[in-house]
Order: structure tokens, then sequence, then C-alpha cells
């Protein structure tokens, strides 16, 4: 899948993987330039990003609870 797929052009559904880096390269590079020419998408990267650290701090126990 690639940004520019489907009616929608935005990279919201990629996200989560951009953040983790689990994207291939080309993919990658499609997202990181959509992200800098769409405010929309780059402001959910930010919320996306900010969950990511936060589960991060996470631990067993806290997941457990």
């Amino acid at each position: 899948m690639t940004a520019e797929r489907g009616a929608d052009p935005h990279v919201r559904q990629q996200l989560g993987a951009y953040v983790l880096d689990a994207l291939p390269e080309a993919e990658s590079g499609s997202v990181a330039r959509h992200l800098q020419r769409c405010d929309a998408c780059a402001a959910a990267y930010v919320e996306v990003a900010d969950a990511v650290c936060l589960l991060a701090l996470l631990d067993e126990r806290d997941l457990l609870e």
C-alpha cells in the first residue's frame, strides 16, 4: 500500500508502522514526503508518536492491572 493509493491520499493508516520504522524503504520515503506537505497527517503523526512513547513507559505489571 502506498500513500497515494485509493481515494484518500493521506497516510494516517500507515503512521503506526512508520513510527515503528516497520515500513519498506520506498513506502517510508513516500510517507515522509507526504508528512512534509500535509499538516493534518503531520499532526496525526505527532499523536501516534506520542502514544508509542507513552506505551514504552509501561511494564508488564501496568498491563495486568
